[in-house]
């Protein structure tokens, strides 16, 4: 929000009355200055920047009716107060909260009913405890917890319905699961199966209907598996499963080798 906006309203819209302000001593001394650090205005800046400059009054504005006040407080308040503000109503204020507390706390937001709340704890913890939110409602809540869970832990993440977040699974899952993935509904999942299986693995996927999975075919698994790519649909299949093979005889090994 830019400084140069030249009004000072309260978050009800009311213009913001220094004279009445229980901090008009703070504006003789430089402590807040209106339009510019004010926690009476209803930009976020403002206040933020208010709190900035006096920090210590954090604590008396936890309570306070406007949800802006409370989150901006929030960063600069008393630890010790702040665990009541996890159940606030409002999902900025339970952010802020909680990034500031023990990641203990972050347990009791795993559920929370805000997917922006929900995304930024599973940032915050890990292991068994990030577990639970494998199965999150948000696709994106699940996709952050594919991205950060441990890769034993994501089998129950496999099937999971998002084809996005199938694709980070693919990509983080050990090596011995891909098995179980190579024959995912979706090609872009395959694919990233398909880049990384052993090329002995990979000729399991000759057939596959993208012809991208039979182009990673035809560049990696053993010559031996290519014959039926020599003829595929695909011209870039076709050439690469070709040269291959041709590279092959030429050596005087046959394509069987």
């Amino acid at each position: 929000m830019s400084d140069d906006i030249d009004e000072a309203l309260d978050w009800q819209g009311n213009q913001v009355d220094c004279a009445g302000c229980a901090h008009l001593a703070l504006n003789g001394t430089g402590g807040c200055r209106i339009r510019h650090a004010c926690v009476n205005d209803r930009y976020a800046r403002r206040i933020d920047r208010f709190f900035n400059w006096n920090p210590g009054l954090a604590d008396g504005y936890l309570g306070h009716p406007h949800f802006e006040v409370r989150a901006i407080a929030a960063k600069s308040a008393n630890l010790f107060l702040l665990p009541p503000l996890l159940d606030d109503a409002d999902e900025t204020v339970r952010w802020n909260v909680v990034r500031r507390l023990p990641k203990r706390y972050a347990l009791q937001l795993r559920k929370d009913p805000h997917r922006e709340v929900r995304m930024r704890v599973a940032t915050l913890i890990e292991g068994d405890e990030l577990l639970p939110m494998a199965g999150d409602q948000d696709y994106y809540v699940r996709l952050v917890v594919a991205r950060r869970l441990s890769p034993l832990l994501l089998s129950r993440m496999i099937n999971d319905e998002e084809a996005e977040v199938r694709r980070v699974v693919a990509r983080r899952v050990p090596d011995e699961w891909l098995l179980g993935m190579i024959n995912d509904r979706d090609a872009a999942v395959r694919l990233e199966v398909a880049q990384r299986l052993s090329p002995e693995r990979l000729a399991l996927m000759r057939r596959d209907p993208d012809w991208r999975i039979r182009y990673e075919v035809a560049s990696r698994a053993p010559t031996g598996e290519l014959t039926a790519l020599v003829e595929d649909q695909d011209s870039l299949v076709r050439e690469v499963a070709r040269s291959r093979i041709a590279v092959r005889l030429e050596r005087g090994t046959g394509i069987s080798a």
